[in-house]
């Protein structure tokens, strides 16, 4: 085994992963306890906020993949998965606060924005430091 593989990020990675189907998890109790069986995507204000909360979840994922390891591959590895143990953070603040009111997903929503960003702008700077690098010879 390598011992210079991206360990930290790819353990971020499985534990996202791990995390995401805990909140699938969430929803299938949520409609057992509401005898709300699929395909049915609709019901009382609790399920269809827990469904929308696991929605939006999935729909950020692959957003967060790319900066994650863009910013692991180009910038450092441990800040990338810091960044990604945040989002996870951030993420279940979400989660938990949207299930219980709209208006308390805010902070949760917030950090995962600020989280998505500064990985993005990392994986951007390093990105552009090795452009600069490898075609015009300039080292930042």
């Amino acid at each position: 085994m390598a011992s210079d593989g991206p360990f930290l990020v790819a353990a971020v990675t499985l534990m996202s992963a791990t995390h995401l189907g805990y909140l699938a998890r969430r929803v299938g109790r949520c409609r057992i306890a509401l005898k709300i069986m699929p395909p049915v995507v609709t019901g009382p204000p609790e399920f269809e906020r827990t469904f929308r909360a696991h929605q939006n979840c999935v729909e950020f994922y692959p957003i967060f993949l790319v900066v994650l390891w863009s910013c692991s591959t180009f910038f450092s590895e441990p800040v990338a998965a810091v960044g990604g143990l945040v989002y996870m953070v951030a993420r279940h603040m979400y989660f938990n606060g949207y299930v219980k009111s709209t208006k308390k997903r805010l902070p949760g929503f917030i950090l995962t924005l600020a989280v998505l960003f500064i990985l993005s702008l990392l994986a951007s700077i390093g990105v552009l430091r090795g452009i600069l690098h490898k075609y015009f010879n300039i080292h930042l």
